[in-house]
C-alpha cells in the first residue's frame, strides 16, 4: 500500500488527488495500515475526531502511544491487523486518543486489502464515535418502527403532494395497501376535506411545520361507501441533511384516527344541551297559565339545535286537528294555528297517521335530490322540510295528538337518538296538551276524544 498520504501529496499512484478528495470526503473518518502496521492514510473526518492532523499521522508505526494508550496498544493493534488475513469485515469497539489527551470511543469497521498478486498488502479501517454511530442506529430503527409497528399513520408525500412511504396503519385508514397508494393523487381516497389537507401539506413545504397539531375531518372514498372520519393531524418539512442549503424533499405527515373520541365528545355535548333545554323548559312551562302556551313554550327550547320546524296536531276522534306550528317560511315560535278546528287529510299511510298506530315515533326522509318542496306539501308540512319525525302525544293512557319535527336540507336527517330526545319532549307537551283538552275553555275534542291507545297505556318502542 501507498505511503502516500490522503492529501495526494505523493504523485506515484495515478489519480492519487481523486483518491484524496474521495477519502477527505467521507463522513466516516477511514485510516489505512500497511502490512507492518505502518499509517498509510489519514483523512480529514480522522483529524476532526481525534485532532491528530493527516502530516502527523501519516508514517508513524501503529497507533501506540499517540492515538492509543501504551497499555492497550498491543490489543488494539493485534485485532486490527488480524483481518488483513481474514475474508469481510470485522466490527471493533475501541478507545482511541485525542490529542488533547481526552478518550472517546469508537466503534470500527476493518477490512483487509490485497495487492496486485493477491497477497495481502494491509488493513483500511472505517471509525466513527459511538455515540453518533447509536444515533444513526436509533433514527434508522426509529424509522423501521414508524412505517412498520407505529399506532398511528405516517405518510411521507414529495414535493407535488404524492405519497412516497405509507405506513401500515395509514394505508388500512386510507383503505389501501402500502404499495397501491403511493404516486397517487390524494385525491383519488380522499373525497371531502382533501383541500385543507394539501392546503396544510403545502404551507409546510413553504413556511415549515406548525406549531400545534390540527383536527381534520375527510370523508374517504372507495367501495364501502364513503366514509366520514376526523383525524388529528401533525405535520413536518423533510429537508435534505446532505446540502448547506435546506432542499425540502416533501413533508411527512402523522396522524391518529380520533373518530369515536370526537364524535363521544360530540354526543356528551348534546346531550348534555338537550338535558339542559328541557331543565329550562320545565321551568318555563312551569309559569305558563294557560296549558297550550305551556306546550308551545316547552317545543320553542325543544327546536334549538334540533329542528328547523315543529307542528302540533291534536286527536279529534279517528282524525287529527292542525293546533300549533312555527311559521311556514321563516323561523319563529310555535303558536296556536287559526282556525284550526278543521280535521286535516292525511293521506292513508302519512307519517303523523303511522306514529299514531305505531304508539311512538316514526322517521322519514325525501328522496335524494327532492328539495323542491313537492315531498313536504304532499304531507302539508312546510316546503322546505327534507326530514320528519313525527312523535305521538300520550297521556293517561290515551293519545292525544302528534308532533312532528321537521329538518331542512342543510340538516341531517333524524336518527334513532333524536327519536328518543322528541319522545321525552313529547312526553312533556302530551301532559300540557290533556290538561288543555281536558279543561272547560280547552277549545278541542274532550277527554273521551282521544285515540284509545294499547291496552295498559303504555307506547310502543320507536319505530322507523
Amino acid at each position: 500500500m501507498s505511503a502516500s498520504t490522503s492529501r495526494g501529496t505523493a504523485g506515484a499512484i495515478p489519480g492519487a488527488e481523486l483518491l484524496a478528495a474521495l477519502l477527505d470526503g467521507m463522513d466516516a473518518a477511514l485510516c489505512a495500515f500497511d502490512a507492518d502496521g505502518a499509517v498509510t492514510h489519514w483523512n480529514r473526518e480522522a483529524e476532526r475526531v481525534l485532532g491528530w492532523s493527516a502530516e502527523e499521522a501519516v508514517g508513524r508505526a501503529g497507533l501506540a502511544g499517540w492515538a492509543v494508550r501504551r497499555a492497550d496498544a498491543d490489543e488494539v493493534q493485534g485485532r486490527l491487523m488480524a483481518v488483513m488475513e481474514a475474508p469481510g469485515r470485522q466490527v471493533h469497539e475501541f478507545a482511541l486518543l485525542r490529542k488533547d489527551g481526552g478518550r472517546v470511543l469508537v466503534r470500527t469497521q476493518s477490512a483487509g486489502v490485497r495487492g496486485a498478486d493477491g497477497r495481502p498488502a494491509g488493513v483500511y479501517c472505517a471509525f466513527s464515535e459511538v455515540h453518533a454511530q447509536i444515533d444513526l442506529e436509533r433514527a434508522i430503527a426509529l424509522s423501521e418502527a414508524l412505517f412498520e409497528d407505529a399506532s398511528w399513520g405516517v405518510v411521507l408525500v414529495d414535493v407535488d403532494l404524492r405519497p412516497t412511504v405509507v405506513n401500515a396503519y395509514a394505508a388500512r385508514a386510507l383503505g389501501g395497501g402500502r404499495t397501491t397508494l403511493l404516486g397517487r393523487p390524494l385525491g383519488e381516497v380522499i373525497g371531502e376535506g382533501v383541500e385543507e389537507l394539501e392546503g396544510a401539506l403545502q404551507h409546510v413545504l413553504a413556511e415549515g411545520a406548525p406549531d400545534a397539531s390540527a383536527e381534520l375531518w375527510v370523508t374517504l372514498r372507495g367501495g364501502e361507501g364513503a366514509r366520514r372520519r376526523c383525524w388529528r393531524s401533525g405535520f413536518l418539512r423533510l429537508a435534505s441533511p446532505l446540502t448547506e442549503e435546506p432542499v425540502p424533499l416533501g413533508a411527512g405527515w402523522v396522524f391518529q384516527d380520533v373518530t369515536a373520541a370526537k364524535l363521544a365528545a360530540q354526543e356528551a355535548d348534546r346531550l348534555r344541551f338537550r338535558s339542559n333545554q328541557l331543565h329550562r323548559a320545565a321551568r318555563s312551562a312551569a309559569e305558563c297559565e294557560d296549558p297550550m302556551e305551556a306546550a308551545t313554550s316547552s317545543l320553542d327550547f325543544a327546536l334549538a339545535g334540533f329542528a328547523d320546524h315543529v307542528v302540533v296536531d291534536l286527536a279529534a276522534g279517528e282524525r287529527l286537528v292542525r293546533a300549533a306550528a312555527t311559521p311556514a317560511d321563516a323561523p319563529g315560535p310555535c303558536l296556536p294555528v287559526a282556525g284550526g278546528a278543521i280535521p286535516l287529510r292525511y293521506a292513508p299511510g302519512h307519517p303523523a297517521l303511522q306514529a299514531v298506530e305505531r304508539t311512538g315515533s316514526v322517521r322519514t326522509s325525501a328522496g335524494a335530490g327532492r328539495t323542491d318542496g313537492e315531498w313536504a306539501r304532499q304531507r302539508q308540512w312546510p316546503p322546505d322540510a327534507v326530514h320528519a319525525l313525527c312523535t305521538v302525544l300520550r297521556s293517561r293512557g290515551r293519545t292525544v295528538g302528534v308532533v312532528t319535527f321537521l329538518r331542512s336540507a342543510h340538516r341531517a336527517a333524524f336518527e334513532r337518538p333524536d327519536a328518543m330526545y322528541a319522545e321525552s319532549v313529547a312526553a312533556r307537551v302530551a301532559a300540557s296538551v290533556d290538561l288543555h283538552l281536558s279543561s272547560p275553555s280547552g277549545g278541542g275534542p274532550g277527554p273521551s276524544g282521544g285515540y284509545p291507545g294499547p291496552s295498559g297505556g303504555h307506547p310502543s318502542p320507536s319505530g322507523d
